[in-house]
């Protein structure tokens, strides 16, 4: 049917009215002949040829001067996917010319036309040439819509399935062609006109009906339910989409038919611990809150969860200018339109200042912090060594010196794995940073200050500024290949809000000195989420078992100060807290004193550039500190290429 169609589609327009005539002639003969059949029964046995030769002379006639009046009717000028119902009333006036027709053609040649064959003609030509179009259009209606739409089926008969199923009907894009469901009593049934298959049976439909995509509308499962469920369709090397959760449509009024890409969380398969309201508000609720690094991937995230927690001003510290404009209008937007009455400062400055950091603290009275500004691109901090570690560590010291000294009330750091026995200078630099918010908590407690001072340490985020899920999505739409380090690396995963609920809620915990660190679930390999996005893109990995898939997977090499497995913990003691997703960890810390005077060592070493005595420091630290390379700041090296500067080892010591 459909290569008929597309041949009849194709053929020139002359020859498309040359084939409704001769439809229109053969409905005019059927017409007359029914016409007299119902009016006269039987023919008579035997016909003088005479009256058969009339009887000829009568159809051609009709049919002649019924093809004229429906094409002065201009029946034959309209195209067929365009019709529309009022070709009815064109047909009937056509109808009504043909019967005069017949009537004036039997008058002058003496045919044989009974008063009521007329009336009854007139009828059946209405049906046959009005029925026989609207039911021609219905059918090119439905190929034209559904030509050059993606075939799909809809995993999931319930009734967020059914409601997919409706609302695609309208759709561009998909057409549905029936549902996959798991509950044996709808397998075989019929909803909405649409057969329902068991899973076993998908792979067979499949490529008999040429799908092309499968559309999740689970909006009720669990990741882990639809972890399960997207592995068991990743063999079949289809595309897969998703509708959104129902947290989603109420949150962002989507619509149930406003499918999307599978969330990588979903890939996951752990389902998030819904966050203690107690815990969220303890900090922020009619509070001045602020955030450093305020338009980066988790310090936007935090800001979000803020400002959903009532509180009194939220302040954003920001170095870049685009961030902290993006992030201002974001939150002012998000603000008027959910009619709050927070006050919302964006405020341009580094943390490497600690004099605007203590006079903006002081001005506006903040009384939490959460400290998110930091550079933690692996390779760019090795590249950049001394702005790596001033950022990070003097940031991180001044921010927290000025928060003392202007009687914060609680102080977050957002700390990471990598800073676990470190292999790069971003890493070590982090766990020098924990140190000096430990050595801060010292002096707090020894002292009775008021500040409570913690830190968050957790994995990568999926969606951050360094994520590879993005350069991964945007390999695969450019035909591959993916480029991963090492085909054994693994890392820990988790969504941005769900660590920055989480990083609110350790702040609540904290007692002074806290170091909390979050359950990241099991680690991820790299190249099996890669291999993963390749199939829900419908795709074939290419490798040794597949050697011509669509998409290869290349490994490049581990990058500078780049390790294969991330951990969570320095120590190996753990301890449980009120959540269950957040513990705290046991870990050793230098006290105040010994750790101002290796950081004004460290203070000296920055300002000459003394990127060997950096090193040092690091080393001499106890951080575990055990760098995979060499020194690969780019200023050092070009002047050692140069022979600007000589340096008799820059080999790890």
């Amino acid at each position: 049917m459909k290569n008929f169609l597309t041949g009849l589609f194709q053929l020139p327009r002359f020859s498309k009215q040359i084939i409704s005539i001769v439809i229109d002639s053969f409905a005019v003969t059927s017409a007359l002949a029914l016409a007299y059949w119902i009016r006269l029964g039987e023919a008579p046995a035997e016909i003088s040829e005479t009256v058969f030769d009339t009887a000829i002379l009568t159809v051609f006639s009709t049919v002649f001067l019924t093809i004229a009046i429906f094409a002065c009717l201009g029946l034959y000028r309209a195209m067929l996917r365009y019709m529309t119902v009022q070709v009815i009333s064109q047909v009937i006036v056509g109808s009504l010319g043909s019967s005069l027709a017949l009537i004036l053609v039997g008058y002058l040649i003496g045919g044989f036309v009974p008063r009521s064959i007329p009336f009854i003609y007139a009828g059946l030509l209405t049906l046959f040439c009005a029925g026989g179009r609207l039911l021609m259009r219905a059918i090119v209606v439905d190929y034209v819509s559904n030509i050059n739409k993606g075939r799909v089926l809809i995993y999931g008969a319930g009734s967020a399935g059914r409601q997919l199923a409706s609302g695609l009907k309208t759709s561009e894009e998909n057409r549905v062609c029936g549902f996959i469901d798991d509950e044996k009593a709808l397998q075989g049934s019929v909803i909405q006109g649409l057969p329902v298959y068991s899973f076993d049976k998908a792979q067979a439909v499949i490529d008999q009906d040429r799908i092309q995509r499968v559309l999740l509308a689970l909006p009720r499962v669990s990741r882990a339910q639809r972890k399960k469920i997207i592995d068991t369709l990743l063999p079949l090397t289809i595309e897969v989409l998703s509708v959104p959760t129902i947290e989603e449509m109420l949150k962002d009024d989507q619509e149930i038919q406003s499918v999307r890409e599978v969330p990588v969380e979903d890939l996951l398969g752990r389902d998030p611990v819904p966050p203690r309201k107690d815990m969220l508000t303890q900090d922020i609720e009619g509070k001045v809150v602020m955030v450093t690094g305020a338009g980066g991937s988790i310090g936007s995230e935090i800001c979000r969860q803020v400002l959903n927690n009532n509180p009194k001003t939220l302040v954003l510290f920001e170095l870049t200018e685009l961030a902290l404009y993006s992030i201002d209008k974001e939150l002012q937007e998000y603000a008027t339109k959910n009619d709050l009455t927070v006050r919302i400062v964006p405020l341009l400055g580094s943390v490497q200042r600690i004099n605007r950091l203590e006079k903006t603290m002081r001005a506006f009275s903040v009384q939490t912090i959460y400290h998110a500004a930091a550079y933690k691109h692996v390779p760019m901090v090795e590249f950049n060594v001394v702005e790596g570690v001033r950022n990070n560590v003097f940031g991180t010291y001044y921010t927290a010196k000025a928060a003392l000294q202007s009687g914060v009330e609680t102080f977050v750091l957002i700390s990471t794995d990598k800073a676990v026995r470190p292999t790069n200078v971003m890493g070590a630099s982090k766990r020098l940073a924990e140190l000096a918010i430990q050595a801060i908590a010292q002096k707090c407690k020894s002292e009775s200050l008021p500040t409570r001072f913690s830190m968050v340490r957790f994995g990568n985020v999926l969606g951050s500024s360094g994520s590879v899920v993005p350069l991964f999505k945007k390999q695969i739409a450019e035909g591959g290949p993916i480029t991963i380090t090492h085909k054994d690396i693994t890392r820990y995963f988790m969504t941005i809000p769900e660590a920055s609920q989480l990083v609110i809620q350790a702040g609540a915990m904290a007692e002074g000195g806290d170091v909390f660190v979050l359950d990241m679930g099991e680690p991820v390999k790299i190249v099996d989420l890669a291999e993963n996005l390749i199939r829900l893109s419908g795709l074939v990995p290419k490798n040794e078992q597949e050697p011509y898939g669509d998409v290869e997977i290349t490994f490049t090499g581990l990058r500078p100060g780049e390790k294969l497995y991330e951990e969570l913990l320095v120590g190996e003691e753990e301890l449980d807290t009120e959540h269950s997703q957040i513990k705290r960890a046991n870990e050793v810390y230098i006290p105040y004193k010994e750790f101002i005077a290796y950081l004004d060592k460290l203070d000296q070493a920055s300002h000459d550039y003394q990127h060997q005595k950096i090193r040092e420091l690091l080393l001499e630290l106890p951080l575990q500190f055990n760098p995979t390379d060499d020194i690969n700041d780019l200023v050092w090296n070009e002047k050692i290429a140069r022979g600007l500067i000589v340096v008799k080892d820059t080999v790890n010591s």
